[in-house]
């Protein structure tokens, strides 16, 4: 309505005068007798400059022919300056203006989300010059640059390692669930986390043109891409404005008494629409924070349950985000039990990030482990040890033609993701398949989310390899995936869905916050990233799906106790608004019967703070008392 600010904006100075000015005149009214004369000059104050902003804002929204239920709250407030009701008229300034403060609020996330998403990204850059390391501003780093990266760093730029070993984690930025070997001449990625070695690599981007620049530059369209959602008391006041101007012009015009056209506006002050629905809101936002789910924008309680497509990515929401050893392919007879052996007993001594699983499963299949001797790992050249006399090498399939064994590479399977081969004195013994472990809830809450929540479409939006989300999109039954895509490709989908049906985007990280902006109801699973609970609407604090079932629910039941007391208290107000316009409720008596209204909507309201009896019913949690 007025310009928005930074801070806490116009409406929130207003909506502070309020409460000071109210606060004031009750304790002048009721507390100190002598100052009783006084009591009504901080309602003044209210009505003459907060409600007079107000006002001349409405008038605004008036002429552009846009009515919602805060218009007929303006025509209260003269109302009850007219009626001498100056306290009803300074709690309506209060609702008003607070209610604005909040939209406001919600408004401003975006740019704060940008703030963290640049407060993240790197700003110096140590790049060595001769025998010399010197820090230099992350915009100085030209094309062909040699950088180092120093343990834990973000990496400044996007680039191809020269030297070193290790590993980084690039899973906020591309999807891919674990952290990621890097030797000479593989890729890094600006905004990645560098592991425990140290890093020199060769810049092949400028600093504006690498990654993490992009998706500022994409999370920043997708601001402007976010859908308009207009708020459940605009919906319903967009009628009932109009029908209660009717009444009360009708009123003034057939019996030619104005006090009719009064009576008719003081009974129909939408209370229930700018009480009713806000406590509803507040109650069910305190029940999410109680079960562990932050709210931090209030309109997706009221959206997330109108959705019908619902959007997953993929590693770390419908999947752990950790590597388990799901295939062993045995060569020349070899005992499977006796490879993982040998295998487990080299891989405990690697920081390699296929190594947990591999020692993971040696351990669910409780193998003892046995020394090994002479322990190397040659640059590109994979693992090697000596295991009880037998040389056991762990490498990659693009190795086996430096160990003469190229005609092997036909035997191998095809078409895998994350892999490796394993050699025992010179001969193919092994091939390991690792996959991203899915969530053991994953599949029933896809089963239940079309017969229980009504979506009539979910799909998986993921930037992993087709093979793996297909995989995962089999297991927990999925038809509809898009793999392979980037962040920016990630909104055009996004975007694309919202355009047809409102949509719910499930996501964890800094490569989801685009589409996340993007969506009707973005919600972030985790907080694996502050630039993804910024992006989101809310926040799932414990990574587990049952908890989002939980969010579910709770939307949906706060829709429905809103719409009770909206629509429950609107009738009311329609019934007495009726009886005002042929004459039988004066102002005061209507006044009086538009209180009892709002405190039979508000009490049913409040409804939304108790924890119900269900709070998931996902199937193996039909029976769990929570």
């Amino acid at each position: 309505m007025l310009k928005k600010k930074e801070g806490i904006g116009i409406e929130g100075y207003i909506a502070i005068l309020a409460i000071i000015s109210i606060t004031a005149h009750l304790v002048f009214q009721y507390l100190i007798p002598d100052l009783q004369m006084y009591s009504l000059y901080p309602l003044y104050i209210t009505l003459a400059l907060g409600g007079g902003i107000l006002v001349l804002g409405l008038i605004r929204k008036l002429m552009s022919f846009q009515f919602g239920s805060d218009l007929l709250a303006g025509l209260s407030i003269i109302t009850a300056i007219l009626l001498g009701e100056y306290l009803a008229g300074s709690l309506v300034v209060l609702m008003l203006s607070g209610g604005e403060t909040l939209e406001n609020y919600a408004i401003r996330t975006a740019s704060r989300m940008l703030e963290v998403l640049a407060k993240r990204a790197p700003i110096t850059a140590h790049r060595k010059e001769v025998d010399v390391i010197k820090d230099i501003p992350v915009e100085k780093i030209a094309i062909g640059d040699t950088i180092l990266i120093f343990p834990h760093e973000i990496c400044p730029v996007d680039g191809e390692v020269i030297a070193g070993n290790g590993v980084m984690d690039e899973s906020y930025l591309t999807g891919e669930p674990f952290f990621i070997s890097k030797a000479p001449g593989t890729g890094v990625l600006s905004g990645s986390i560098n592991g425990d070695a140290s890093l020199t690599i060769k810049a092949t981007k400028l600093a504006q043109d690498s990654r993490y620049a992009k998706i500022m530059q994409v999370m920043s369209e997708s601001e402007q891409k976010r859908p308009h959602m207009r708020r459940l008391a605009d919906q319903l006041g967009a009628w009932y404005t109009p029908i209660a101007l009717v009444i009360a012009i009708l009123a003034w015009m057939l019996s030619g008494e104005a006090i009719r056209f009064l009576a008719v506006l003081v009974i129909a002050t939408p209370c229930p629409l700018l009480i009713a629905i806000p406590v509803a809101i507040i109650g069910s936002i305190s029940l999410c924070a109680k079960r562990g789910i932050l709210i931090k924008n209030p309109i997706v309680l009221e959206q997330v349950d109108q959705c019908e497509t619902m959007i997953f990515d993929k590693t770390g929401t419908l999947t752990y985000g950790k590597p388990i050893l799901t295939d062993q392919t045995l060569y020349r007879a070899n005992n499977p039990t006796e490879i993982l052996k040998l295998v487990a007993s080299v891989e405990r001594y690697s920081k390699h990030p296929l190594a947990s699983a591999i020692l993971e499963k040696a351990a669910e299949e409780n193998i003892k482990l046995i020394d090994a001797q002479e322990i190397s790992e040659p640059q590109g050249a994979g693992l090697r040890a000596t295991v009880d006399g037998r040389e056991v090498i762990i490498t990659s399939r693009k190795q086996l033609d430096k160990f003469g064994l190229a005609k092997d590479m036909a035997v191998l399977p095809q078409g895998v993701g994350l892999e490796c081969v394993v050699l025992v004195d010179h001969q193919l013994a092994a091939h390991y398949r690792f996959r991203d472990s899915p969530r053991t809830d994953s599949k029933s809450f896809i089963e239940h989310l079309v017969p229980k929540h009504q979506f009539k479409k979910v799909m998986i939006v993921s930037g992993d390899r087709e093979e793996e989300v297909a995989y995962l999109a089999h297991t927990v039954g999925i038809t509809e995936i898009y793999a392979g895509k980037s962040p920016e490709e990630k909104v055009d989908i996004v975007v694309k869905e919202t355009q047809q049906a409102k949509t719910a985007y499930l996501g964890d990280g800094i490569n989801d916050a685009p589409a996340l902006l993007a969506a009707t109801v973005g919600i972030a699973f985790g907080r694996n990233s502050d630039i993804t609970a910024e992006a989101a609407g809310a926040v799932i604090m414990e990574s587990t799906l049952e908890k989002v079932d939980e969010f579910l629910h709770i939307s949906k039941r706060m829709r429905t106790i809103a719409l009770q007391s909206a629509v429950g208290g609107m009738a009311l107000s329609t019934l007495g608004m009726l009886i005002a316009a042929f004459g039988f409720l004066p102002p005061v008596a209507g006044a009086i019967s538009q209180e009892v209204i709002d405190v039979v909507a508000i009490l049913n309201s409040l409804r939304t703070i108790w924890k119900p009896t269900i709070m998931s019913d996902m199937p193996q949690l039909k029976t769990k008392k929570l």
